[in-house]
């Protein structure tokens, strides 16, 4: 079973599943019906969904494993795209050096600022890596504008180098490519009033989440996963005991950083251009409200809680007061407009409203994430069955008492 548990399995399994079954999955509504902006089975969104996916797996060790909160991660996702397009400029335009690379230069940089920041704990820490990050966002923003071109962004022009495919001027800007698959090539398929699509870069992103996805279980489960919980559960006991907790704590920082710079060149490798926004606070806040979100310390939380939040972004944020006139042309004038009224600050511009409202629910009502919202569910079935099955059982033993 891959080294994994039956319970690991089968949720890794399932994850597999569910993730390469996503061009179906996410387009449950006819393609020409009024409900099909809700589908998000395309591949630019599903690609979203995988890699900040891995991202949240990433951060989900550092803090929900070791319960370090870091409010800089951002600079590790930027430090990969950068990384990455450099990389396609400079080489090739294949991905796997682009993201080795990503990984590498991202892995430094943690180590450099995980050794400095995890000198303090709890809220210190927390503000030393958001001053990290904003510094790095400074220096890719202006300072160091001839190796990432400012405000502009860095992107592939005709003139790059790309020694490994041939050099040359081209006509036009070379893609991404897998071994000669290019990561924007897709296929449809058509069922009925259905429309599938189905990318390159999705799949290729996809296996690698499962990788990663596979790589945080063993992580979870291994001795150093043990040691990262005592972390979290009481570090200063463990230091009363004579044990230097700093190696796993920065060891666990630098894997973090790893997945982010991951995600990172992937993102760079599905659209080619880097830009210092990737490296604001606001991107390291939004993978805290993720993993929180899914699940902090769980497996699969922090997946659920990035496809969340981008299916908030991209889906929700797309319906506007025409749609909703639409929805609702069958009341009478009056109840149209107040409806449409009504719902207009939570949707368009304002899906963070729904979405911050949404996040305060489930702090409030489910501590532990949509993860504890599935648990309870499941509790409540078993529940339901264990009495129907005790009914049931007192039944047949009331039937046979007579027969006695």
């Amino acid at each position: 079973m891959l080294g994994l548990g039956k319970k690991d399995f089968t949720l890794f399994l399932a994850v597999a599943a569910i993730t390469l079954l996503a061009p179906f999955i996410l387009n449950p509504f006819p393609t020409g019906s009024g409900l099909a902006q809700f589908n998000a089975g395309y591949p630019d969104l599903m690609q979203r969904f995988v890699i900040y996916g891995i991202f949240a797996i990433g951060f989900n060790i550092l803090f929900g494993l070791t319960g370090y909160l870091s409010f800089g991660h951002a600079a590790f996702l930027g430090l990969g795209s950068y990384s990455a397009v450099w990389m396609f400029k400079l080489l090739s335009m294949n991905v796997i050096p682009a993201l080795i690379l990503s990984v590498i230069v991202a892995g430094l940089f943690a180590l450099v600022i995980g050794y400095i920041s995890l000198r303090r704990s709890g809220i210190y820490f927390s503000i030393l890596t958001l001053a990290f990050a904003q510094m790095a966002y400074a220096l890719a923003y202006s300072v160091l504008t001839p190796l990432t071109n400012g405000e502009t962004g860095l992107q592939l022009t005709l003139d790059d180098p790309r020694v490994l495919d041939g050099g040359g001027r081209p006509t036009s800007l070379p893609v991404t490519e897998l071994f000669g698959m290019e990561m924007r090539d897709t296929a449809s398929l058509g069922l009925g009033a259905w429309d599938f699509t189905f990318g390159v870069g999705f799949y290729f992103c996809a296996v690698v989440m499962l990788i990663s996805f596979y790589l945080a279980i063993r992580i979870f489960r291994s001795p150093f996963g043990m040691m990262l919980r005592a972390v979290k559960s009481n570090q200063q006991r463990m230091n009363y005991t004579g044990l230097n907790t700093r190696p796993y704590t920065l060891a666990a920082f630098v894997i973090s950083g790893m997945y982010a710079g991951l995600a990172g060149g992937l993102l760079a490798c599905m659209d080619p251009l880097a830009g210092a926004e990737r490296m604001q606070w606001t991107a390291s806040g939004e993978v805290v409200l993720m993993t929180i979100l899914g699940g902090a310390g769980t497996l699969i939380g922090p997946i659920l809680g990035a496809g969340m939040i981008k299916y908030f972004e991209n889906i929700f944020s797309k319906i506007n007061d025409a749609v909703l006139h639409q929805w609702f042309a069958a009341l009478p004038d009056g109840l149209e407009d107040f409806l449409v009224t009504i719902i207009h600050p939570f949707i368009g511009k304002g899906w963070h409203l729904t979405l911050g409202l949404m996040f305060m629910a489930v702090v409030i009502f489910l501590p532990g994430g949509l993860v504890e919202g599935g648990q309870r569910v499941g509790r409540l079935f078993r529940r339901r069955d264990r009495k129907a099955g005790g009914a049931e059982a007192q039944a047949a033993e009331q039937r046979r008492t007579p027969a006695e």
